[in-house]
């Protein structure tokens, strides 16, 4: 029926750690983006795969009737079908809800880019020692 197999935990994590600096905020934000492109096409792969099992499940309920056997089959395999629909339901808002938060993903690196990409360059290109946290308040 399906050959969804698990993943190792880190093929689809997100490492975080206590690096804040701009380039590493920009990857962590790059990779999360990535997992969670990945994350919607495969979750569209699986709500189609059910969809498509509760229609062949509804099928065999109706084949089931045909062929007269006890109707607690029937019912039971169309239990199955409509538990399937259901799931695929779910798993159309759950692709909605990671899909959305891959636009603010996406969204949220090129704000990030926007406001410290330029704070960055002259960081970045200059030979002397940014100054610790602080050092500047007054």
């Amino acid at each position: 029926m399906s050959d969804l197999a698990p993943r190792p935990a880190t093929a689809s994590t997100v490492r975080t750690d206590g690096d804040n600096r701009y380039k590493a905020v920009q990857a962590k934000l790059r990779k999360l983006g990535q997992a969670l492109d990945d994350a919607t096409v495969e979750l569209e792969g699986l709500r189609r795969s059910m969809q498509s099992n509760a229609s062949r499940t509804e099928d065999v309920a109706r084949d089931i009737e045909n062929a007269e056997l006890d109707g607690k089959f029937v019912e039971m395999t169309n239990l199955v079908s409509v538990a399937l629909g259901g799931a695929a339901i779910e798993v159309r808002r759950l692709h909605d809800t990671a899909q959305e938060t891959r636009d603010l993903t996406h969204e949220t690196a090129r704000n990030h880019a926007r406001l410290y990409g330029a704070l960055d360059d002259i960081r970045s290109n200059r030979r002397e020692k940014t100054p610790k946290p602080g050092f500047f308040r007054i």
